[in-house]
């Protein structure tokens, strides 16, 4: 019994201490330790962080696809077919189509993510797709078969629809050639990098980098067949 008391003592003057200890504590720390204990006991809101590279992203693609450089051709395409018995050939049948073509150049937009753009200090720096062929056509409804004849006699094998699309094809492949040699994607690379700075600036950024990417071989680049006809 005399040792169970002599415990109890002990353990009581224990927690007096530490009482005493922590009362020190805070009667030193004053309003800290207050300030302090109130983070905890209360529930708050973080501040919201503005996740500026995504929202430029979203703000760019909105554009989807920039065109930048649109180049035109008119093209005269002879094209024929002979009709043959044995060696000898007994017609030949003529074409001359005019063509009219378009080939778009610019940049998909929807390739552009958030490591593409980085802030930094007072600078917005965006780093672009490289530019690309976006379509290439041409336009049936501005282009006509300016002559048809199936020469002498008529001879010659009545094949209009045939010649007709080999001469579009053909303009295409004139209007792919044209392009490249006039660098339609490193105009539409230099018009893409303006075109960018401007929604930016007016979207009330200062200092803004736009970085191009070097095009691929554009001869490459070819997206669909590029024959398009009149709405009906």
């Amino acid at each position: 019994m005399k040792h169970l008391n002599k415990l109890l003592w002990l353990t009581g003057g224990s927690i007096t201490t530490l009482a005493l200890l922590t009362l020190i504590l805070i009667l030193r720390g004053g309003g800290a330790f207050w300030a302090g204990a109130g983070r905890w006991l209360s529930v708050r809101e973080a501040e919201p962080v503005v996740d500026a590279p995504t929202l430029i992203v979203q703000s760019i693609r909105e554009a989807s696809e920039l065109t930048t450089a649109v180049y035109s051709l008119e093209t005269v395409v002879p094209t024929s077919q002979d009709r043959v018995w044995g060696d000898v050939v007994v017609g030949t049948t003529k074409l001359l189509y005019i063509a009219y073509g378009e080939v778009r150049a610019g940049i998909d937009l929807s390739q552009l993510d958030a490591t593409d753009v980085q802030v930094a200090a007072e600078q917005l720096t965006v780093q672009l797709p490289p530019p690309q062929i976006l379509d290439r056509l041409v336009d049936v409804g501005r282009s006509q078969v300016y002559d048809y004849n199936r020469g002498f006699l008529s001879l010659g094998p009545d094949v209009a629809p045939q010649l007709q699309t080999l001469a579009e094809r053909e303009a295409l492949a004139k209007l792919d050639i044209a392009a490249c040699e006039q660098d339609i994607l490193e105009r539409a690379n230099e018009r893409a990098a303006t075109a960018i700075t401007e929604l930016l600036t007016l979207s009330g950024y200062d200092n803004v980098v736009v970085n191009t990417t070097p095009a691929d071989d554009c001869a490459e680049l070819q997206p669909n067949n590029g024959l398009e006809s009149p709405p009906q």
